[in-house]
């Protein structure tokens, strides 16, 4: 695992590494558990099929994109650039794409909408970044 030396021009409060990056994933992971559960049982009587399908969306794509993120920060190999670049793409990606869903399936505005597909242009990003990260690191065996 590498630590913070990967990093040393940041200061150590904004340096990315896999111990932060996994308890991030799986903060990310409890949280769309917690959500799809609330989802199914609490938001079914009082918001509509529409609202309701936002929230799953929601909670699906947040939780695919923790496990994600658990296998970017459990992977072996170097911590690169592009590594990181998954790690904040899928993060920032689940924080706009679900946020954004989770915020107009509980009566925000509708407007929100127009961000949520930045949200999944940053989740595109981070698997860019992994298909860069595999081009130059994974083993050719």
């Amino acid at each position: 695992m590498t630590t913070t030396e990967d990093a040393p021009d940041l200061p150590p409060a904004h340096r990315i590494n896999a111990r932060s990056v996994m308890v991030g994933a799986g903060i990310l992971g409890l949280l769309a558990v917690a959500c799809g559960a609330f989802g199914a049982h609490g938001l079914r009587d009082r918001v509509d099929a529409e609202q309701l399908a936002w929230w799953q969306t929601a909670a699906r794509y947040q939780l695919t994109h923790a496990l994600a993120l658990l296998i970017v920060a459990w992977g072996g190999g170097p911590w690169t650039a592009a590594r990181r670049g998954a790690a904040v793409g899928f993060v920032t990606g689940v924080a706009l794409f679900s946020g954004t869903l989770y915020a107009m399936a509980l009566g925000g505005p509708r407007i929100l909408g127009a961000v949520t597909p930045l949200g999944g242009l940053a989740l595109i990003v981070g698997w860019g970044c992994v298909v860069v990260y595999g081009l130059r690191n994974a083993p050719q065996n």
